[in-house]
């Protein structure tokens, strides 16, 4: 019986087998399982050292990216063949390779493989230049808004018989009564009045130098010699007026008698001129959120509109305008104006040149636009020269240079001020060589 269940037909002829003399197991396809067979004995060559390996050569042809084992001519262990079987891999990628295999991707050639790092320095370079790039654009873009700003009107080449340049830059800062670009309610509201034309309310020296910078106030009420000139205007020449007070050199013909007078009774050259009116200073204090001052004693006075207490307050700037145009409310009078006008304008470049301001966009604009568009300055006045004026005066708050009266001597004719001429004549020759200033 069991000889009958080894007999089937043969897959591939039908006939029957049952003499178990076949030394291969075949397929069958009857129900029953094949039994045992006896396979052939395969003799396995002697192992080929590595150095004697053929090179797997790879099949013409795209190999579908898998990079498929090849077998050199005559690999062991294909029948028929004869020879070493070599078991690495062919140059063949995943995503395919240059050699017409596919495009490269992860894994491949010029692409990261899967799962790598990445390349964080690459990255962080990468950022860096673009920071960069945009902070250089922005720069440039600034610089050319607030450059086309500037209002260069007063024209320095007009002034004649100037005395020669010294070491350091001068400045002339004037603080003007001008009016322009208020209404009648803003005039009414920063108690300027009225009057036409416009007059200097404060005129400061400023000095910048390797010894330190220095802030010279002169008092409007100086009395001084209006030299001859040329006018601004016509271009004819006007002989001396004689001896005046000093702010009326800018009523006569403007900043370029202005320059022209304070240079004939220095003897300093005056490189830069800058000045600005009521608005201009009003805004720009509003602008930066208000000025904090210290206000040395209680200060009340009807025709500027100042009404403060001693003590340290934050100003805006009705109240800045007020404080830097009081007089009447001190003994000293012009003075201690002089004095409270650079304490003012110190603490604003101060407060001004902070990060807070310089790095914030929606600060910075604003407070360049406001004092940017009512300030006056010389024809070669550029920005660079405006930001070394401010840090300047924001050092000099800072205890780093010397804020000063001009030397006065006494009272002179029509309620004037007289200088003290030795003090004075110390004091600009260490200003026109840069040495550090001793005057008191």
């Amino acid at each position: 019986m069991l000889d009958g269940m080894n007999q089937w037909p043969d897959d591939r002829g039908g006939s029957a087998r049952g003499n178990g003399d076949d030394a291969y197991g075949r397929g069958s396809s009857a129900a029953q399982p094949e039994g045992a067979r006896r396979m052939r004995h395969v003799q396995r060559s002697a192992p080929v050292p590595p150095s004697q390996r053929p090179v797997p050569r790879q099949q013409p042809g795209y190999d579908g990216g898998y990079g498929q084992q090849q077998y050199a001519q005559g690999a062991p262990g294909v029948p028929g063949q004869s020879g070493a079987y070599d078991s690495g891999y062919s140059e063949g990628h995943v995503y395919g390779s240059p050699a017409g295999r596919g495009p490269a991707g992860p894994g491949g050639p010029g692409g990261p493989r899967p799962g790598a790092a990445p390349n964080w320095r690459k990255r962080i370079t990468i950022g860096v230049l673009s920071l960069v790039v945009v902070l250089v654009v922005a720069s440039v873009a600034t610089y050319f808004w607030a450059d086309g700003k500037v209002r260069r009107e007063v024209d320095l080449s007009k002034v004649i018989d100037r005395p020669g340049e010294g070491k350091g830059t001068n400045y002339l800062i004037v603080g003007s009564d001008s009016r322009d670009g208020l209404s009648d309610a803003e005039k009414k509201k920063l108690h300027t009045g009225s009057a036409e034309g416009k007059r200097t309310d404060s005129m400061i020296l400023l000095h910048v130098g390797d010894n330190g910078n220095t802030m010279v106030s002169l008092p409007r009420d100086s009395w001084v010699t209006i030299p001859s000139f040329k006018g601004s205007q016509s271009g004819k020449t006007f002989p001396s007026k004689g001896k005046d007070k000093l702010n009326a050199a800018f009523s006569i013909d403007g900043p370029e008698l202005l320059v022209r007078t304070v240079e004939a009774n220095t003897g300093l050259h005056i490189d830069h001129y800058a000045e600005i009116g009521f608005a201009g200073f009003a805004n720009i204090v509003d602008a930066v959120g208000g000025v904090e001052l210290d206000i040395p004693q209680d200060i009340k006075d009807k025709d500027s509109g100042a009404d403060f207490k001693k003590g340290k307050q934050t100003l805006n700037g009705q109240q800045a305008l007020a404080f830097v145009r009081n007089r009447h409310g001190y003994a000293a009078g012009d003075l201690e104006r002089t004095k409270n006008q650079q304490r003012f304008l110190s603490a604003l470049a101060s407060q001004t040149a902070t990060p807070t301001t310089v790095l914030n966009p929606f600060k910075l604009y604003p407070v360049m636009g406001a004092g940017l568009d009512t300030l006056i300055v010389d024809k070669d006045m550029g920005l660079f020269d405006l930001g070394s004026m401010f840090w300047a005066m924001k050092g000099i708050t800072s205890g780093d240079g010397i804020s000063m009266n001009m030397p006065v001597a006494g009272d002179g004719p029509q309620t004037s001020l007289l200088w003290d001429k030795p003090k004075v004549t110390q004091l600009v020759n260490e200003l026109k060589n840069d040495d550090k200033v001793t005057v008191k």
